[in-house]
C-alpha cells in the first residue's frame, strides 16, 4: 500500500511579484518565504486563457541554490535565438511602441 502526502493547500504570501503580459500568455515571478520564513525561493507561473473564465497554468519552482544555473542556463538560451535570428537576418522583436516608430519611419521613406 503506498502512502501519499498531502500538502497544505493554504497559500503562502508572496513577499515579491511580477506579472508579464506577453500576447495570450501572462508570466508570474513570485517570491514566497517557506515555511521557517527564514528562507525563499521563487515560483514561476505561465498563465494562458483557454476560455472565456479558464486559464491553463503551469508553474516551476525554483530554489536558491539553482539560481546561478537557472539564470545561466535562460541567459545562453536566448543569446542563441538571438545569434541565430541574426544569421538568418530576422529581425528581433521589437516593443509595440518602437514597432509604430519603425513603421512610420519605413512609410515616411516610401
Amino acid at each position: 500500500m503506498e502512502t501519499s502526502t498531502i500538502q497544505s493547500t493554504e497559500k503562502k504570501e508572496e513577499v515579491f511579484s511580477r506579472r508579464v503580459r506577453a500576447g495570450k500568455r501572462t508570466y508570474f515571478f513570485d517570491v514566497k518565504a517557506t515555511k521557517s520564513e527564514k528562507d525563499f525561493y521563487i515560483t514561476i507561473t505561465e498563465s494562458k486563457k483557454i476560455a472565456e473564465d479558464e486559464f491553463k497554468k503551469h508553474k516551476i519552482f525554483l530554489y536558491k541554490e539553482d539560481f546561478e544555473k537557472f539564470a545561466d542556463a535562460l541567459a545562453e538560451a536566448v543569446d542563441f535565438v538571438h545569434d541565430e535570428l541574426g544569421k538568418q537576418g530576422i529581425p528581433l522583436s521589437v516593443p509595440q511602441e518602437e514597432a509604430a516608430v519603425v513603421v512610420e519611419a519605413a512609410v515616411a521613406q516610401a
